[in-house]
């Protein structure tokens, strides 16, 4: 019988023992989405304890707690930081199955050398610890950033944003890599008539001119793209419930714009037409500049508006939507292949039932031009685990080519997520050795190693050219 998180923890074979321990385990990190805040790489922030660096806005914790009958004064409340930690205690001891199990002791290992399990009984002194450890520089949040080995991170930023805290990094010239990610979800949500109204008025007064028409508006909003790629820019995203590609022209849209900017109501077909204009216009100014762009698919956000209104937005209470992906998939990637305006494309998917759909598209526009052009991204948010993993990957596997893949994200908000790397290697390394060993794969150990560390760093670092 193994130990729990022994050091070939989800590694079954000699093989898969080898191709991690000896060309995986080394391997820095490119974390090229995530939710990490700018302000704090580039001022080197300093935790005030384990709580606030591990559970504030950690919503996948919050969902096992509320599951677990913790009230909601422990979750998002005011309680204090160690009675919030020691819920969290108490809660994980219910999630054996539940990837957040496995996380959990990873990362206490990984950063704080920590071996015991989380419980109840175990709480008090862990919290301690942990929380003493993160008064000291080492603990700061480019020294754990150093821990886990990462060379860059992109983070998620609304074209409005500033990136002020971009350029003071680059300005401190520091070893770690922090770029801007596009990501210009708020200036196509026509959901929301008065809303975008209001982002429009913010843009107006970023870029000091007036909008009134909607080339106005594409000229304001292709002056940020100019301005995040001048900052270092050059991977944009969009998170979605499907890819919208409705047919259009340009006056339909120019009419749609004059109706939003009089704060008049559109039809639902309207509001299908601007957004798909939208998407076009970004992703023809991201193959402009070369620039990689990735769609995240299939989340059903705000399911409990009592608690939407309650707490906000990304607190909890998402899940995975059912909406149909391939037709818009195929006519969206091919109206810009057409064009010859198809730039490098990442397509993540969270309905594992699209996984092979997701899988094969991809092939349709690979078109020799660079290898993994258009690319399945790895499992995320509710697939992000190995369970999850091991579907992608082998779905990839069986329709495309996983040596060719740009690897792991963590799409965190915390920087303790990092070891969700480790997770993704082992679980790539252990695939590999089962193969080898079932004599489905050649013993070329070599050859295989320089592939598992492909798919852990060098595609990403070659495909993003970071």
């Amino acid at each position: 019988m193994k130990s729990f998180l022994d050091e070939n923890f989800l590694l079954h074979t000699k093989t898969a023992e080898k191709l991690y321990h000896d060309f995986a385990k080394q391997m820095p990190i490119i974390d090229y989405h995530n939710h990490l805040m700018p302000d704090q790489i580039a001022n080197d922030f300093q935790f005030s304890s384990i709580s606030e660096v591990w559970l504030a806005g950690d919503h996948y914790k919050w969902r096992a707690m509320r599951a677990n009958g913790v009230n909601e004064k422990y979750i998002t409340g005011n309680a204090s930081e160690f009675e919030k930690f020691e819920k969290w205690a108490e809660t994980v001891p219910y999630t054996l199955r539940n990837p957040l199990y496995h996380w959990t002791h990873l990362e206490l290992q990984r950063y704080f050398g920590i071996t015991d399990i989380l419980s109840s009984k175990t709480a008090r002194a862990i919290y301690d610890e942990c929380t003493a450890k993160l008064q000291t520089p080492e603990y700061s949040v480019r020294g754990l950033m150093a821990k886990m080995n990462v060379e860059a991170v992109c983070t998620t930023d609304d074209p409005l944003d500033s990136l002020n805290f971009h350029q003071q990094l680059k300005n401190e010239g520091v070893a770690v890599k922090m770029l801007p990610a596009f990501r210009p979800d708020k200036a196509m949500n026509s959901d929301n008539i008065k809303g975008l109204n209001e982002y429009i008025d913010k843009l107006e007064t970023v870029v000091g001119k007036n909008i009134t028409s909607f080339q106005d508006y594409l000229d304001a909003l292709k002056s940020r793209h100019d301005y995040f790629g001048n900052n270092g820019c050059s991977v944009s995203d969009h998170g979605l419930e499907q890819i919208y590609a409705e047919d259009y022209t340009e006056s339909e849209i120019t009419s749609i714009f004059e109706k939003i900017r009089n704060n008049k109501d559109i039809s639902y077909q309207e509001n299908l037409q601007f957004k798909s204009a939208m998407l076009v216009y970004f992703a023809v100014w991201n193959h402009e500049k070369g620039w990689v762009q990735q769609y995240h698919l299939g989340a059903l956000r705000n399911n409990n508006t009592r608690m939407l209104a309650q707490l906000g937005p990304d607190t909890g209470w998402d899940s995975i939507g059912d909406f149909s992906q391939a037709r818009m998939l195929s006519k969206f990637l091919n109206r810009l292949d057409a064009d010859n305006k198809l730039t490098k494309t990442i397509i993540y998917n969270l309905n594992p039932a699209d996984n092979e759909v997701v899988a094969a598209m991809i092939g349709n526009f690979n078109d020799g031009s660079v290898a993994g052009k258009v690319q399945f991204g790895s499992a995320w948010w509710f697939l992000d685990q190995k369970d999850g993993m091991t579907k992608q990957i082998n779905a990839l596997s069986n329709m495309g080519l996983l040596s060719r893949m740009v690897g792991m994200l963590t799409d965190s908000r915390s920087f303790l997520s990092f070891p969700r790397h480790e997770y993704f290697r082992r679980i790539v390394c252990n695939l590999f050795g089962d193969d080898v060993e079932n004599g489905e794969l050649p013993n070329d150990i070599d050859w295989i190693g320089k592939i598992v560390q492909d798919i852990s760093y060098f595609n990403a670092k070659n495909y993003f050219n970071f």
